[in-house]
């Protein structure tokens, strides 16, 4: 049997108007549709894309100005440590010129000893040593028993030439009643070792010796005698003896004395302390006489 033609319907078009009906409606479609392609096409970037567009160009300045701000840290520290380096080299200046004024000619530095010039018992030693007695030695003599660190290590310090003003202590009236020098420097104190000595220190041993001793020499006995009242005259604030060690450790045996101190106390006892580094007492100079 032959295939049965499905008749059309009632309701669809047939013929040439039929396809004149679809053809219209497919350019409506088409038109519709590059119409709302254009229309895509002509809308704004979404929020979204500006917003990451933006966010990009924020992260980029914040990298920016931070960058900028390392190298102004670095820039800044840079600075810093060149102003510590001129104000540690400035202050290393101050203290070389500082030490410079320490010492007076020929590099020498200044000292005060202290002794006792009365007769005071100790085991049944009598420890008296006035500047009369360092007068009276035909050789150096060794500058012994001092037992404190300070003391010490200030005798450590001592060169050979260097001068010392001979201090009365423990005594009535004490002071300074004249000069000596420093012949040898430092040694080690053998009076430590002997039980028998006042200063005996069974702490300090041939294999480990604790305590040291300088050898001086007579220089000069002062005519007149600076007490130590007159020195405290100048130790008040901006008085020239302000800063003078032995005002300040009045405890301590051997005590430095600046350039300064020592001319200033010098001149007290009508001395030249510059013409005083050139000759011992006694000594004119070049053996001539003054001329009359």
């Amino acid at each position: 049997m032959p295939p049965r033609k499905r008749a059309a319907s009632k309701t669809e078009a047939s013929g040439p108007a039929a396809k004149k009906s679809r053809s219209t409606t497919d350019d409506a479609f088409i038109a519709a549709s590059g119409s709302k392609k254009i229309k895509a096409m002509a809308e704004p970037t979404t929020p979204t894309r500006q917003s990451n567009r933006v966010k990009a160009k924020q992260d980029e300045a914040v990298k920016t100005v931070a960058s900028s701000a390392t190298a102004s840290a670095k820039k800044g520290k840079t600075t810093v440590n060149e102003k510590n380096d001129k104000a540690k080299k400035a202050k290393t200046e101050d203290k070389e010129v500082e030490q410079d004024d320490e010492k007076g000619e020929n590099g020498r530095s200044y000292w005060l000893m202290k002794a006792e010039p009365d007769s005071r018992f100790e085991k049944g030693v009598d420890v008296k040593f006035s500047i009369d007695d360092l007068k009276e030695k035909s050789e150096p003599e060794a500058w012994d028993g001092v037992r404190n660190p300070g003391a010490r290590n200030n005798m450590r310090s001592m060169r050979k030439g260097d001068l010392a003003f001979f201090y009365h202590s423990n005594c009535k009236v004490p002071g300074i009643a004249g000069i000596m020098e420093i012949f040898q420097e430092h040694s080690v104190d053998d009076s430590a070792f002997d039980d028998k000595h006042p200063y005996y220190d069974a702490k300090s041993t041939r294999d480990n010796p604790k305590w040291s001793v300088v050898h001086v020499e007579f220089r000069k006995k002062l005519d007149t005698f600076i007490k130590l009242k007159e020195l405290q005259k100048y130790k008040q604030q901006g008085g020239v003896l302000e800063n003078m060690q032995v005002l300040k450790m009045s405890r301590l045996s051997v005590s430095k004395v600046s350039k300064m101190e020592w001319e200033f106390i010098c001149g007290l006892a009508d001395i030249d302390g510059a013409t005083l580094e050139d000759k011992k007492d006694g000594d004119d100079g070049d053996g001539e006489g003054e001329e009359t």
